[in-house]
């Protein structure tokens, strides 16, 4: 190498230490007093090679993979703000609807409590608008229809003979729809249910008085007065049950004594009657 090159290899070492140096005079004092307290200590002992396949192991560990980057080294400067080491952490978020248990049982019913003080009776309101027109009610129950009565007399007195004398009626007081027939002497039952019937006589003196009301071909109740010296009027009253062509009449009983029932052609002292109380369909 001539002289040239000398002088040229000379003039580059210059140049680079006059670049350099402001450079490596700036290090930190820190930095300075750590590497001077470096200097002063002791090499630390060499470590023991570690096997070849442990390192490739650690070299695999490190190495970044397939399309990743190695990561950037950051510089900071000592007026920089210092970069937390650990992260906050959210506190976590509990779904209480997770926790909700199931909808336990009813409980029992408590007591009663104590009533309290009734107050007192407020002011009268106004007097509200004029209803509607209501709708027809359901019809009631239809008028009574049936009707069944008769009340005869007689004005002739009536001794008892060798047979049973059927006692016959002269005198009409009430016939209605012409049910009791005046020359039989009975009363036809052409609408059932119940009837009241009563009969009415006069006794005679020193003679007994022996009747029947009859129902077809059987004594319903009898109407008896004992000899007496005076004549008295004697009574006799029931509630029948009379099916539809029943018939309903009076019969003077054959005894041993005589049988006689007292009357005039001036007054009525026999009558007979019957109505109807009620009809056999009404409930």
């Amino acid at each position: 190498m001539g002289s040239r090159g000398r002088g040229l290899a000379l003039g580059c070492c210059l140049l680079l230490a006059f670049a350099c140096g402001p450079v490596l005079s700036h290090v930190p004092r820190a930095q300075q007093e750590q590497q001077e307290q470096e200097g002063t200590r002791e090499p630390p002992p060499p470590e023991p090679a570690e096997p070849a396949e442990r390192k490739e192991e650690s070299h695999e560990k490190y190495s970044p993979g397939p399309g990743e980057e190695l990561p950037a080294s950051r510089c900071f400067r000592c007026c920089d703000s210092p970069t937390p080491m650990y992260q906050a952490i959210p506190a976590p978020q509990i779904n209480i609807t997770i926790l909700k248990g199931e909808k336990g049982d009813r409980g029992d019913r408590g007591l009663q409590g104590k009533y309290g003080k009734a107050g007192s009776v407020g002011a009268r309101g106004h007097i509200g608008p004029k209803g509607q027109k209501g709708s027809m009610g359901a019809p009631g129950d239809r008028c009574k229809t049936h009707y069944a009565a008769f009340s005869v007399g007689r004005k002739k007195a009536l001794h008892s003979n060798d047979y049973y004398q059927t006692v016959i009626f002269d005198t009409e007081f009430v016939n209605l729809y012409g049910h009791f027939n005046m020359f039989t002497g009975k009363f036809y039952c052409y609408v059932p249910g119940i009837y009241f019937l009563s009969l009415n006589v006069h006794t005679w003196n020193q003679k007994e008085t022996y009747l029947h009301i009859m129902r077809n071909g059987d004594e319903a109740v009898i109407l008896y007065a004992q000899v007496s010296d005076r004549s008295i009027m004697q009574s006799q009253s029931l509630l029948l049950e009379l099916r539809e062509q029943d018939e309903v009449w009076v019969r003077l009983f054959k005894g041993e004594r005589e049988n006689a029932i007292f009357s005039d052609e001036f007054d009525t002292y026999i009558t007979f009657s019957g109505y109807l109380v009620k009809h056999a369909a009404e409930p």
